[in-house]
């Protein structure tokens, strides 16, 4: 099993053995801002094999790479000017850039996908430490089994990897608890490939300009989460209820009870005061919550599709989409 380490209570420990296991090839399970990572060296094959051997990721799904710093962005990727005023902007934070990957790049081409490009980002927390610590850019996508609900906590972590991983870092739950917002620019456009922890709004206030929404299924993969079916709980996943069938788990929002909710394995509420935050931070967590009452299938009630409503929507479509 995992070895656990309290990075509030142990921060030195943690680092050092965080950079002795990733030294050695091996992924370590981290805390960001958005939801817990499984990180690894991204300038190393076989260290990135493990990613995607842990978790039962398809190949052609690429990876995002975490910076400490723009120093060590701009040693990788090129920036142009509309991407990096976003970086200025929204970094350290729930953004990733997908920007073109510099010639003779040392992060290999496992974690692009062979990709000319490279999703980036610099995250939050103790994890841009570790990164910072170790002095490579970590690949790190969620740490949890490919396709499964993301984790937003160390104990998430544990009972889906904990038997693979040698070693887990707890900073306790995820503040933003849904993953990062995928941008990227094509000249003077700016297209959304996953709505995430960062509210487009705010993108399109810097910028003054209009963000492209995500092309419809069946576009080419240049980027994490945009398999139609990802996120996804064991329970078959129903969209919109306005009501509740016998038997059900429910995760409404707002406050708002649904017909029928009594007769429900389980009742939960994103936010009851209909705060936007709140639910995202809880998402996955309570689809777990849900997912282990024993309900063959979870209701979800309305959620408004605006803010960060739009990328709490993307989530559970994608969970309700048909499985493999």
């Amino acid at each position: 099993m995992a070895l656990i380490i309290d990075t509030r209570t142990e921060p030195d420990r943690a680092l050092a053995i965080a950079c002795e296991t990733l030294g050695e090839g091996q992924p370590v399970a981290i805390p960001t801002e958005t939801v817990y990572g499984l990180a690894a060296d991204a300038t190393n094959p076989d260290a990135i094999s493990h990613i995607y051997e842990m978790k039962g990721r398809p190949r052609f799904n690429p990876l995002i790479c975490h910076v400490a710093d723009f120093a060590m962005a701009e040693a990788y990727v090129t920036f142009d000017p509309l991407s990096r005023q976003l970086a200025e902007a929204f970094w350290p934070g729930p953004l990733t850039l997908i920007l073109p990957l510099k010639p003779g790049s040392d992060v290999h081409p496992l974690a692009s996908a062979g990709l000319d490009t490279l999703g980036i980002r610099m995250p939050e927390g103790f994890s841009r430490q570790v990164i910072k610590r170790y002095g490579k850019p970590l690949a790190a996508p969620s740490a949890n089994t490919s396709g499964k609900i993301s984790p937003t906590s160390a104990a998430h972590v544990e009972a889906d990897l904990g038997g693979k991983l040698a070693l887990i870092l707890d900073a306790g739950p995820a503040e933003i608890g849904l993953e990062s917002t995928i941008i990227k620019v094509n000249g003077d456009e700016i297209r959304l490939l996953r709505p995430g922890g960062l509210d487009v709004a705010e993108i399109e206030a810097l910028t003054g300009k209009t963000v492209a929404r995500p092309e419809t299924a069946g576009a080419a993969i240049e980027a994490p989460g945009m398999l139609a079916s990802h996120y996804a709980p064991g329970a078959a996943v129903r969209l919109n209820a306005t009501d509740v069938k016998a038997g059900e788990a429910l995760i409404r929002f707002g406050g708002k009870p649904l017909a029928g909710e009594e007769t429900a394995v389980v009742v939960l509420d994103l936010s009851p005061s209909a705060d936007l935050r709140e639910a995202a931070a809880n998402l996955f967590a309570y689809m777990k919550q849900a997912d282990a009452s024993g309900a063959k299938t979870i209701a979800f009630g309305m959620i408004p599709n605006e803010g960060l409503g739009e990328a709490i929507l993307d989530r559970i479509e994608r969970a309700a989409a048909p499985r493999e």
